[in-house]
């Protein structure tokens, strides 16, 4: 069988008969990597967001929105910092 990487380090081209003899991941990886490999999505937060639906002024809106991308997790911000200064 021809070598994957030649003398100066460089990889080959795969070819049809490499492919053909490629194992799914599942048969050759230790099934604690595939159970981490297979969990897809985001990774899961100690502290997870809630989806709600809030009607805001648009002018509130419209001034996160300016200060561009991250603007919701400013406005988030900004309500934490609210509720520290008025205990419930």
């Amino acid at each position: 069988m021809k070598q994957l990487i030649d003398d100066e380090g460089e990889v080959r081209e795969l070819t049809e008969e490499d492919l053909a003899k490629f194992k799914p991941a599942a048969e050759v990886l230790p099934a604690s990597l595939m159970a981490k490999l297979n969990r897809g999505g985001r990774p899961v937060s100690d502290n997870p967001k809630v989806s709600t639906t809030v009607r805001f002024d648009a002018e509130v809106i419209n001034a996160f929105r300016a200060t561009g991308k991250g603007w919701q997790t400013r406005m988030n911000n900004a309500l934490k910092e609210w509720l520290a200064t008025h205990p419930q």
